[in-house]
């Protein structure tokens, strides 16, 4: 063989013809120094990878933050039981309990809470480097060749994004799961507030059934009386007739309210994801009436415009909207791709090493312009959203401050001043039929008048507890917990 390089085919194949490791598969030597080129090459790529394409820490910190924030924040339990033991234990159906036990229960909740889960894990897969790719080429008629060595050639190579593009697709996955952490947070600001009026809707229907239970026997005692000075021939039979009549207008007002109130417990077990039927405690005798409002509107609008999780959804769309045009934008720069190879085409081992860079010519101008406008346009509708999102959330503050003050002046009026001289009306109109001095038509219209103003009060506070929780909703504040009654 002498001075001869190429290698001795040996069948199994161990040595070659200098002592040199013989591939067993493909019959070929793999010289220590080929073998440490290409390590050499894989390690350099991996490095320009890194420093190239990946997203930076800071990024990362935060995506770290916002798993952890998801991990720490109540999504919605996966329920095992239909709820039917919620409110076993308590007398009285509480207005905090039920919210909490909505913001617990609700399906919506936990829908949402994945939605942010899925939103924040966008940013791995945006930041991440595509895989490296690897190839294997051989010249067949190589083998068994006695004039040249088994040519083969293995390649391996990274498609590196321009600096900038990776970091640039990960602000635009943290803001979008920004926004959906938000929208979720505005889910649950609704459906408290949704659970705190059905609350109200619920007390003031009971305690309607009350009243009008109230006005039905009283009704009965004026039927009796009018019945006894009928008898007596003291008045004249339509007064009996007239009270028959009224009670039942009352009796009939008495089935409208049960269902009612049938549809008021249905809607909160539906809330609460349990079966529509399942019975609820009574509400509380007594309604708690909220504190004073805030009385500066400018502190309100503060309150909301940094409060409201609509506001903060809304302005991290327009940030991501923002990061899209800067990566439209840096679209007009190539991507590059790193490759290494050892190829044995080439005879002499000083040239079987290789390295190379390959990048995108960005020819198709057209398209990254359009791609720019597209950008651009989304960024002014996100803008044009936001801006459209802060004057109503600023109406939104202005008009609920105006209703709750309006539902003060009214429950006001009904408790001072109409509900007193309704019940004095009925006595006196009571005593003077009895003594004959007015007729039964002039009791009636009191009666009425007094069954209207009672109802008409408990609506008046009922109307202030809805209000308020209107206005705490406006400004970003959870209705019906302690915490958020703080001013």
């Amino acid at each position: 063989m002498g001075g001869d390089n190429r290698t001795l085919k040996l069948g199994s194949g161990t040595t070659s013809g200098h002592g040199l490791y013989v591939n067993p598969l493909l019959g070929v030597p793999w010289r220590a120094a080929g073998v440490k080129a290409f390590q050499l090459l894989s390690v350099a790529a991996l490095a320009a990878g890194l420093s190239l394409g990946c997203a930076g820490p800071s990024l990362q910190r935060r995506y770290d933050a916002g798993k952890q924030s998801w991990e720490q924040t109540a999504g919605g339990a996966s329920l095992t039981s239909d709820g039917a033991e919620l409110f076993e234990s308590s007398p009285y159906l509480d207005r905090e309990v039920l919210i909490r036990a909505v913001l617990r229960r609700n399906p919506s909740i936990r829908s949402a809470h994945y939605a942010w889960k899925a939103a924040f894990e966008r940013f791995p897969q945006e930041t991440a480097l595509d895989d490296p790719t690897a190839g294997l080429g051989v010249v067949p008629t190589s083998f068994g060749s006695s004039r040249v060595n088994d040519a083969y050639k293995i390649e391996l190579s990274q498609k590196l994004p321009f600096p900038g593009k990776l970091s640039l697709r990960g602000e635009i996955a943290l803001a979008e799961a920004e926004a959906a952490r938000n929208d979720f947070e505005a889910l649950q600001l609704r459906l408290a507030t949704v659970a705190s009026l059905l609350y109200d809707e619920l007390y003031l229907v009971r305690r309607s059934l009350e009243i009008n239970a109230q006005h039905i026997a009283l009704l009965e005692e004026f039927l009796q009386i009018s019945t006894i000075r009928y008898e007596a021939g003291k008045s004249a039979q339509q007064d009996p007739l007239q009270a028959e009549v009224e009670l039942t207008h009352a009796v009939h007002r008495e089935v409208v309210l049960e269902t009612e109130q049938r549809i008021a417990i249905e809607q909160i077990n539906l809330l609460l994801h349990r079966h529509l039927d399942v019975p609820l405690p009574r509400v509380s005798p007594e309604l708690a009436l909220p504190p004073a409002a805030e009385a500066d509107p400018e502190n309100l609008m503060a309150l909301a415009l940094h409060g409201r999780p609509e506001l903060r959804a809304a302005e991290a769309r327009v940030q991501g909207r923002a990061s899209a045009v800067a990566l439209a934008l840096r679209e007009y720069f190539p991507d590059l791709t790193l490759v290494g190879a050892y190829n044995t085409l080439w005879q002499e081992e000083d040239l079987q090493p290789f390295v190379g860079l390959r990048f995108d010519v960005p020819l198709q101008a057209t398209r990254r312009r359009a791609a720019v406008e597209e950008a651009k346009a989304r960024l002014k509708s996100a803008q044009s959203e936001y801006t459209s999102l802060e004057d109503e959330v600023r109406f939104s503050v202005q008009s609920s401050l105006h209703r709750l003050r309006e539902a003060q002046h009214v429950m006001q009026l009904f408790g001072n001043r109409l509900l007193p001289a309704s019940r004095d009306q009925v006595e006196a109109a009571l005593a003077g039929y009895e003594t004959g001095r007015n007729s039964f038509l002039t009791l009636i219209v009191a009666e009425r008048n007094l069954r209207d103003t009672e109802l008409g009060y408990e609506a008046a506070r009922t109307n202030v507890s809805r209000r308020y929780a209107e206005l705490q909703r406006a400004i970003g504040r959870t209705p019906g917990l302690a915490q958020d009654g703080e001013q």
